[in-house]
């Protein structure tokens, strides 16, 4: 068994009294230094995830009807002979999958993969994001010119429905990778296609302009050329990131380009693999960039990554919590994980193969428990939820991860837990979510009225972190949180209230502490008052998310 690291845990007003080796002050609350370039926005205080939203499946309708990136001949089936991936999703939370040629799982399912051109997949993958208080994912956008220009367009319109579903942000990611006409192409694609995205109320914004990246970290385009493309984005009124080289800071003939941008964001991919090699780039190298970005009044987005899962990286959530801290520390302005779904290089965070139970046999992949520590297949998602929590200063800055990899978040449907409710009241679920969701609807009418729910398998002793999921109402109340009767004041007001009626709102109420009292707990929702703007009491909650912490 490995040593534990000595502990770092620092309180914020420690954190405010250390002075980095760049001269910045880290805020931790606003996870932002003292100088920096902007005030929080959606990337700026925010972890963005990159969503590559590329796999296609024969069969799934898609403009490609193929097995566009899970194999290497996209025309047949993928099989041990014919693979593009390195890991296995989990796929127990997709409605729709596809055979491929691959031998069956280990427990003896067939083994299926998803298309990322179904609208349940991504709205799967984005209330994930929901679920795990992601902030904002970067769709890629490759050149949009060629036979691939409908897939992409269509998954663009596909995110963009996710994510104002789920309540995410979401930006467009331009890869400019081996685009030869990228210059006159993007500012084309951006005018007659993009564009049109920033009317959502789900793009991103930044300083109130709507976010857009360029990675141009491998691009051999002309410095003339990619300085243009850069201005006319922001001539467009654009807040512009780009995806730059680890060594970008050195780089004399490209500085004039990284200087126009309102962002940096240093690849890592294939120079991180070890958490000696993610301190060695904090104190060589990351800490002089957050310098540089401070005094030239450019936002600095640390890149996070876990690992790549079948090179033996990732040491179960330890490199990318060591990356997390070290970007915290450093003072950045956001964080980027990389990859969300990117199974071809190993580096997903999204639902994967928790052990050989869900892999196709014999296919040589890897679990997640490849070390030998048994993890969840949403493990990543909520130890960046975690990441994401420390950025913002909801947790304290520390080396020490406190993601438990095998004791995940438990996400309780209130439709399936015992009810009760105050003698009298109408008791209606609503049914008909996105996705199946369904709101226990109680018509309340004053303060006082109670609508009360059982969990079992709480852990004695554990503090939990409270989310409830909620469909919003003009007629709902508000209420408060108790716990086996006991009142919980610690814990946030619910607020049900919005003018419009919406499925999948979520409210993080706080932190609770599970006493010696066994492994069941009732969660009794009480109306405490409304909204001054709410016509009514009513309430409808959808989940309860316990994670603990």
């Amino acid at each position: 068994m490995k040593k534990m690291k000595k502990l770092r845990v620092f309180n914020i007003g420690m954190i405010r009294s250390m002075h980095l080796f760049a001269g910045a002050l880290i805020f931790l609350g606003m996870g932002k230094p003292a100088n920096a370039a902007s005030g929080a926005g959606d990337v700026v205080g925010k972890v963005t995830v990159g969503y590559q939203g590329w796999f296609a499946c024969n069969g799934d309708g898609s403009p490609m009807n193929n097995w566009w990136h899970w194999a290497n001949n996209w025309a047949q089936s993928p099989s041990p002979s014919n693979n593009a991936i390195k890991a296995w999703p989990d796929l127990r939370e997709y409605a729709t999958s596809y055979q491929t040629a691959f031998a069956n799982l280990g427990n003896g399912q067939p083994a299926k993969l998803f298309s990322s051109y179904d609208q349940q997949t991504v709205n799967t993958q984005f209330l994930w994001m929901q679920q795990n208080n992601i902030d904002t994912a970067a769709l890629q956008r490759f050149n949009p010119t060629g036979g691939e220009g409908p897939q992409r367009d269509g998954m663009a319109t596909k995110v963009r429905t996710a994510a104002e579903t789920y309540g995410r942000k979401f930006y467009i990611m331009y890869d400019i990778t081996g685009w030869e006409t990228m210059d006159t192409d993007i500012k084309t694609d951006w005018t007659n296609k993009m564009s049109a995205l920033t009317a959502s109320s789900a793009y991103a914004k930044q300083n109130g302009k709507p976010v857009v990246c360029i990675w141009l970290a491998t691009s051999d385009r002309p410095v003339s050329e990619l300085l243009d493309v850069v201005n006319w984005f922001k001539g467009q009124g654009c807040y512009v990131i780009g995806g730059v080289e680890r060594a970008w800071r050195t780089d004399s003939a490209k500085i004039s380009v990284y200087n126009a941008m309102n962002m940096i964001s240093p690849w890592l991919i294939g120079s991180i693999g070890s958490i000696s090699d993610a301190d060695n780039y904090y104190s060589g190298t990351m800490v002089a960039d957050q310098s540089y970005c401070n005094s030239h009044g450019i936002d600095f987005q640390a890149v996070v990554l876990p690992g790549d899962l079948s090179l033996h990286q990732r040491v179960h959530g330890n490199l990318m919590w060591e990356m997390f801290y070290n970007a915290v520390r450093v003072g950045c302005q956001g964080i980027y994980v990389s990859m969300y779904d990117e199974f071809n290089e190993g580096n997903q965070i999204c639902e994967t193969a928790e052990d050989s139970s869900m892999i196709p046999s014999g296919s040589g992949f890897l679990g997640l428990n490849e070390d030998g520590t048994y993890c969840t297949s949403n493990y990543y998602l909520r130890l960046t939820g975690d990441g994401d929590r420390m950025l913002k200063g909801q947790i304290g800055l520390t080396s020490v991860r406190p993601t438990n990899p095998g004791a995940g978040a438990m996400i309780e449907q209130c439709s399936t837990l015992a009810e009760s409710n105050t003698t009298g009241l109408t008791y209606s679920p609503i049914t008909g979510g996105p996705n199946g969701e369904v709101a226990c609807k109680l018509y309340s009418t004053g303060v006082g009225q109670f609508l009360q729910f059982t969990v079992t398998g709480i852990v004695q002793g554990t503090s939990y972190d409270v989310t409830i999921g909620y469909r919003s109402d003009p007629s709902r109340g508000q209420c408060k949180l108790s716990v086996n009767g006991t009142a919980q004041p610690q814990l946030a007001t619910l607020d049900e209230y919005q003018a419009t009626s919406n499925w999948d709102q979520t409210q993080d109420l706080g932190t609770f502490v599970a006493g010696a009292a066994g492994t069941t707990r009732t969660f009794t929702f009480t109306v405490s008052g409304k909204n001054s703007a709410a016509t009514g009491y009513t309430m409808a909650p959808e989940w309860i998310t316990l994670t603990p912490l």
